[in-house]
């Protein structure tokens, strides 16, 4: 493969002085990276942060094992759900005391499309892309068949969502950018097409925060969602996220009442009164191991901010992205591949996600790529999905990544039964 060899040797030689030149570069030794790995799955698990392990070791031994119960007030454990949702907060574009660290994205979703719901009576319809991500759809699900009477759920395409909003539309539940296309919504349009027509938003935002700017504040949005171990790097099963506007903590009644989110836990009333600011979204004892890692994660991506910040991983993963579906059309298009993420930079988020014909091959080829040392993800039916993570990517690992996938496609080196089997989690 003459041709493919000196398209390689020419984008690695400019990948090396792109690489030279990049004022993100000092990110990367925030991050524990193996050696000789190329991970693009940080769209689905982040890696470790380098300042994780002791960071947990501190709240293990010190806080933990010296400070015992002492540490909820003396080393701020009790403060964590909120000071680690305004750090969230710097990255999502809202002001202090609207986003709060707490459960999981699906509960927290729960919690607010729930509140979303009971605040536009008389309005039974949850308008969603019908290629949202499942849980989503489930959480919605799970509300329709708990009041079917009054609640149903109306999933239409993503390209006719403004049409499908209307007069008994009660909250519009979008995803920002798909999990298999990498397409990214229009997040202030959407915002302000569902509020025309009188219903609420809520936005799920995993794979948005840390990835992009994010304007929650400026679009008018009323609710949003979010995990905390994809770009935010917080660990496998981290903490998730919710947002919450100002203009409507006073009528957010989440669906479980925990006493975390009472006005004064510690007065141990036996009647419920909800606190009168974000913290009405929490429910049980905050997971403070969880948390702490989480807020080790949160502070690699808001190391950006002397270095440009989000502007900057904005501009960085496009770049990234480009080249990568430059690469991988020149040297694999032959080969079936064909990219499903918009080249339109405002569509793009920051993934990018191939098909091929045969759903088999597709997944083997995902296989044959990790065993090779190139880390993305499979998803169901025929996609290889390639999460791009600028905080710790070079522009060198994207044309290792290209030159691995054109090779393990030409060779047919996917075609073996350890590749072909499916495990649990793809």
């Amino acid at each position: 493969m003459p041709e493919a060899n000196a398209l390689f040797a020419a984008a690695a030689a400019d990948a090396r002085r792109r690489d030279a030149a990049d004022v993100l570069a000092p990110l990367r030794e925030r991050f524990v990276l193996p050696p000789g790995l190329v991970y693009l799955d940080g769209n689905s698990l982040g890696p470790l942060p380098a300042d994780t392990p002791d960071r947990l070791q501190h709240a293990l031994r010190s806080d933990w094992g010296q400070g015992l119960i002492r540490s909820w007030n003396d080393a701020g454990w009790i403060d964590l759900p909120v000071r680690i949702g305004d750090r969230i907060a710097r990255l999502v574009g809202a002001a202090p005391g609207q986003v709060i660290a707490a459960d999981s994205t699906s509960i927290n979703l729960h919690k607010v499309l729930d509140a979303a719901l009971s605040m536009r009576p008389g309005r039974g319809c949850i308008v969603s892309q019908a290629g949202n991500f499942p849980t989503d759809l489930y959480v919605a699900q799970g509300l329709v068949g708990r009041d079917a009477d009054r609640v149903r759920l109306h999933t239409v395409d993503h390209t006719r969502l403004i049409e499908a909003i209307d007069e008994d539309t009660a909250v519009v539940m979008l995803t920002q950018v798909d999990y298999r296309t990498g397409e990214r919504l229009d997040l202030r349009e959407l915002t302000e097409a569902a509020h025309r027509r009188g219903a609420l938003i809520v936005w799920d935002l995993a794979h948005s925060a840390g990835a992009f700017p994010v304007d929650l504040d400026g679009a008018g949005v009323d609710f949003a969602v979010g995990c905390g171990y994809k770009y935010l790097n917080g660990g496998p099963g981290a903490p998730a996220f919710l947002y919450v506007a100002r203009r409507h903590q006073a009528a957010f009644a989440p669906c479980v009442s925990g006493w975390m989110g009472h006005a004064s836990p510690f007065e141990f009333s036996p009647d419920y009164r909800p606190a009168g600011d974000i913290r009405r979204a929490l429910v049980g004892t905050p997971p403070v191991l969880g948390l702490i890692a989480l807020e080790a994660g949160v502070d690699t991506i808001l190391a950006a901010e002397p270095l440009g910040g989000l502007p900057a991983l904005r501009a960085k993963s496009l770049a990234l992205t480009d080249l990568f579906i430059e690469l991988a059309h020149t040297s694999c298009a032959r080969f079936g591949l064909v990219s499903i993420t918009p080249i339109d930079y405002d569509r793009r988020g920051s993934q990018v996600s191939f098909t091929l014909p045969d759903p088999a091959q597709a997944h083997a080829v995902v296989q044959a790529l990790i065993a090779d040392g190139v880390i993305g993800d499979f998803r169901a039916p025929n996609v290889l999905r390639f999460g791009f993570a600028p905080a710790y990517l070079r522009f060198a690992d994207v044309v290792v990544a290209a030159g691995r996938l054109a090779e393990v496609l030409a060779t047919g080196r996917w075609d073996q039964p350890r590749f072909l089997t499916r495990q649990a989690v793809t």
